[in-house]
């Protein structure tokens, strides 16, 4: 059901990347409700979206981004959609360093190599990995804790009729697709996720480290790298990567006890490449407070049922609706509990739901103005940030 292609692209995808241009205006800002940020829709060149966030931790650690829009300066070039879902742990540094440096380094590294292809891709992700363990170093004596902060970090990239994904952590992408027999939407799973929990992740940690008997640990049921985290795969967590990291000024219950000659998680993204078909209908983009939640089945049959308009902020209050019925308690109950402490009932969650329009993905299309979009990064803070 999926197409996978070799990433070469022509110099019409060169274009696309080195001439985007993209700001952020008036109608691009979202609205806030409580703990809850969301944008119920908006129009990228391929079609319409969906945002919300909802806030749990004490300071929100998630990030989301849009970036669409005409793709040369003349506005005569090509056009694409950019989608990055951004869920940070140990605090919101790494998250916030993504959203301001991914895009950048994926733009310049295409310039450079004429062409966007995994190997453009995974620069990018590299280079701000690279970046962020500097910050990190540079911090290390007056901030030792930001060595442990990191970051899962899912990226989709629309462009002629091709969808990219890579993916480093547990936040997922699920595309909703029309089976033209029945006309029911399937949901299929185009991301692959890095959790320990996950027999096939335990399977590569054990035969990229064959030395260590505790690379992953059972510990309360939940499988942990080196019994401290779930994922295998991350921006920063500079402590599980540099040994460097893995010592005094830094807390103690994050450093690991044995000394370490290679990084115990990686920052490569896995990578998917996809041929768009007139069936595929939408994307839903989600970090994995969602998917905590709710089932891929669940989230599609939701996004297929009920009108476009909000249908973020509707996969946000099923999942919100889920999460109490699990503590058995009311959902008006749980909208009351603050943030902070909500997070003892369900993570940050953010959604972006991208609907695709196959006239337009397979034609080409032009739009006067450029498009960007941001996730505050908390309710205390409703400025759209630049």
């Amino acid at each position: 059901m999926q197409v996978l292609y070799d990433s070469v692209m022509t110099s019409e995808y060169l274009k696309m990347v080195t001439c985007w241009k993209t700001y952020n205006e008036s109608e691009a800002s979202g609205r806030v409700d409580g703990l809850l940020w969301y944008k119920d829709l908006g129009q990228h060149v391929y079609g319409e979206f969906s945002m919300a966030v909802i806030q749990a931790n004490g300071v929100l650690e998630d990030q989301s981004q849009l970036e669409s829009g005409s793709l040369s300066s003349s506005n005569s070039g090509p056009h694409g959609t950019f989608v990055g879902i951004y869920d940070g742990h140990g605090g919101p540094e790494a998250s916030r360093f993504i959203v301001n440096n991914l895009f950048r380094n994926l733009k310049k590294f295409a310039t450079e190599h004429h062409e966007i292809s995994e190997n453009v891709i995974r620069k990018a992700f590299s280079q701000t990995e690279n970046d962020f363990l500097s910050v990190v170093k540079k911090q290390w004596l007056g901030k030792p804790e930001m060595a442990s902060v990191g970051s899962c970090c899912l990226v989709g990239l629309i462009c002629n009729g091709l969808l990219y994904i890579a993916n480093v952590g547990d936040s997922r992408v699920v595309l909703g697709r029309a089976e033209r027999a029945s006309r029911q939407v399937s949901a299929i799973q185009v991301s692959m996720e890095h959790n320990a929990n996950i027999e096939s992740v335990r399977d590569e940690l054990r035969s990229l480290h064959p030395r260590d008997s505790q690379i992953v640990v059972l510990k309360h049921k939940v499988w942990r790298v080196k019994g401290i985290i779930q994922v295998s795969r991350s921006i920063g967590d500079a402590y599980l990567k540099r040994a460097e990291f893995n010592r005094e000024p830094l807390n103690s219950k994050f450093r690991v006890p044995e000394p370490f000659f290679k990084p115990i998680l990686s920052a490569d993204p896995s990578i998917l490449v996809h041929k768009l078909y007139p069936e595929d209908q939408f994307l839903i983009f989600a970090s994995d407070g969602l998917w905590e939640q709710l089932s891929n089945e669940e989230a599609v049959e939701i996004v297929q049922t009920y009108p476009r308009n909000g249908i973020a902020r509707r996969l946000v209050k099923a999942a919100l609706k889920e999460a109490a019925k699990k503590r058995e308690m009311r959902y008006s109950d749980l909208k009351k509990i603050d943030r902070g402490v909500r997070r003892h009932f369900h993570d940050d969650i953010s959604v972006t739901v991208v609907f695709l329009n196959p006239n337009l993905i397979n034609q080409s299309f032009f739009c006067s103005c450029p498009f960007s979009i941001r996730g505050v990064d908390g309710i205390d803070d409703h400025t759209h940030p630049s």
